[in-house]
């Protein structure tokens, strides 16, 4: 019998691309006898393909074609466009964290939508061509796809890459969003209050508005990190900007929120006692029946809400949910309020709080969450009451050209994936008064100077030599570690970075004395007696690995410090 010859992962993995290709209707292009045609260092030149757009991903220097976005499909993976700088990027970087920084004036805090997206700009969202139902299945994906490639090649042909900020380049993610914005009859942009401006792309409102022509609710969520004034301006600052927009604010941690005068060290203390109860569902809830105008019966949703504000869970259980990852009624056209049912469409960046916003409306843990941008890989519907359906959608970042230190502090791009993490806690330091935060010495305890500059490189230094953060086998300071977590503490909220709008400093006692300042302040009261979860599932955690610590809600920054550098520290009270 003759011996079988090996057949290797990646030979059936390009087996069954070719299978997908010719399912579509389209040949694969092959040469030398439906082999791979080889390069001169022997390799195939499909594998060399996989490899270029593997390790430079820049469409400038690679052209994006259709065949490329085939290569490596995978639907499940969450993907965002950057590039993988060289050493000698990382040591540019590296030696001017090392340089002493100055603190930036509070101006530097406030940002401009149009300086982020540039209106009417190449930085647009991907839209789905129009198809029709003599179109097969096959025919359509190949338009789509062909599509997505000339969408990509024109961003990176008007925007030199370094300017650019990370953005999905996942076909199927953008799909999915299609999908959500087809399928329901109100979208609901999910922004976070301590940078709205990053998460809403005028080219989505755009889209949704005039296009589609349906409506959509901004959602103001994690109100509880910032303060109401601040609230309150950007609140002021979209309904101007874009008028046809319903604002709702929201949060699924209802507990008091960031005071003006509160002290920068208390907020690494302070807890966010996680409640299902969630502070913003009656303002949601009204603004869905003025668009709804009675088409839909809405009365059993707020009978819900009230009883949940009540502390009766009883109408918790009748939540369904059910995962879609295959929509086989795609290229259906829409109908509004089908079957009476309100469908509502949650879309959004990756971090902003959408799972947490579903299930602080279901009142209790329906859908996964994490704080881990791209947790959530399909879209997923779930019955809030037999007469409103909610969707919920991957997260994807669009387009634009937003500082990417900026991106990584707003938890846009997974912390794990950071290189380099140093020049973002500079970036942190240069707005907020990071040292006067943690309130760590300088490492050089040699200088003599009372008031010591302060570089990147001496916060995570200091940071790693406070929390006990040190290497296995030296036992020298673990300074990536360090610094990695203080990138999760800003995304956590426990180091807080509010972005403001234009202004807003200047007039910023105006905006405390403003008449939805003191709403945004009621909000937040009438939640805090609902508050009823155990503290030992409520507390987020202080380490990196996030798990749960107990401590009581006056204890200060130099407690967790303590215990988190001396695991035995805590048995001296026994």
């Amino acid at each position: 019998m003759p011996r079988k010859k090996p057949f290797s992962v990646k030979q059936k993995k390009k087996q069954l691309q070719e299978k997908r290709i010719r399912k579509r209707g389209e040949s694969p292009k092959r040469g030398n006898g439906g082999r791979d045609q080889r390069t001169d260092d022997g390799s195939s030149e499909g594998s060399a393909d996989v490899e270029l757009a593997a390790a430079k991903p820049r469409a400038m220097e690679m052209a994006v074609t259709t065949d490329q976005i085939k290569k490596g499909y995978d639907p499940n993976r969450y993907r965002l466009q950057f590039e993988k700088e060289s050493s000698a990027d990382i040591a540019e970087r590296k030696k001017r964290a090392m340089q002493p920084y100055d603190p930036l004036p509070e101006s530097a805090l406030e940002v401009d939508l149009d300086d982020i997206y540039r209106p009417g700009s190449a930085l647009d969202m991907p839209k789905r061509p129009g198809w029709d139902y003599k179109m097969s299945r096959q025919k359509v994906e190949a338009q789509e796809e062909r599509m997505f490639a000339a969408y990509l090649e024109n961003i990176f042909t008007n925007y030199p890459f370094k300017e650019l900020s990370f953005f999905e380049l996942n076909l199927e993610t953008w799909r999915q969003l299609w999908r959500v914005l087809e399928m329901s009859d109100i979208i609901l942009l999910i922004t976070d209050i301590r940078h709205p401006a990053l998460h809403f792309s005028p080219a989505l409102y755009d889209y949704v508005i005039k296009d589609l022509k349906k409506h959509i609710v901004l959602v103001l969520n994690k109100i509880d990190l910032a303060p109401p004034p601040l609230v309150a301006a950007w609140h002021s600052y979209f309904s101007e900007k874009f008028p046809d927009v319903h604002i709702v604010c929201f949060t699924s941690f209802p507990n008091k929120g960031v005071a003006d005068g509160e002290k920068p060290s208390s907020l690494l203390s302070r807890k966010r006692r996680k409640c299902f109860a969630a502070a913003g569902p009656l303002q949601l809830h009204a603004a869905c029946e003025i668009i709804c105008r009675s088409k839909v019966d809405l009365t059993k949703w707020k009978q819900k809400i009230e009883a949940e504000m009540k502390g009766e869970d009883s109408m918790a259980s009748q939540v369904q949910m059910d995962h879609i990852t295959h929509d086989p009624g795609t290229l259906k056209e829409h109908e509004f309020y089908k079957d009476g049912i309100l469908t509502i469409g949650c879309v959004g960046h990756p971090n902003v709080g959408k799972s947490s916003l579903i299930n602080g409306l279901c009142g209790r843990k329906v859908v996964s969450a994490s704080r881990t941008p791209g947790h959530t890989k399909h879209f997923q519907t779930i019955f809030l009451t037999p007469t409103v359906k909610l969707c919920d959608s991957p997260g994807l970042v669009f387009p634009s050209l937003v500082n990417k230190q900026l991106q990584i502090l707003s938890g846009i791009f997974p912390i794990a994936q950071v290189r380099e993490p140093y020049t973002p806690v500079g970036y942190l330091a240069q707005r907020i008064p990071l040292v006067e935060i943690l309130k760590v010495p300088h490492p050089n305890t040699d200088d003599q100077d009372p008031n010591p500059r302060w570089s990147a490189f001496d916060i995570r230094d200091a940071w790693a030599e406070r929390r006990g953060f040190m290497t296995a086998k030296a036992s020298r300071r673990d300074v990536y570690r360090a610094a990695n977590n203080l990138l999760r503490l800003a995304v956590e909220g426990k180091l807080c970075l509010n972005m403001a709008p234009t202004g807003y400093h200047s007039n910023k006692a105006m905006w405390e004395k403003h008449p939805y300042t003191q709403e945004i302040v009621r909000i937040q009261e009438d939640q805090e007696d609902t508050d009823a979860v155990d503290d030992n599932q409520s507390e987020l955690s202080f380490s990196d690995e996030s798990d749960s610590q107990e401590g009581s809600s006056d204890s200060s920054p130099d407690d967790f410090l303590t215990a988190g550098s001396n695991k035995f520290a805590l048995l001296g009270d026994c």
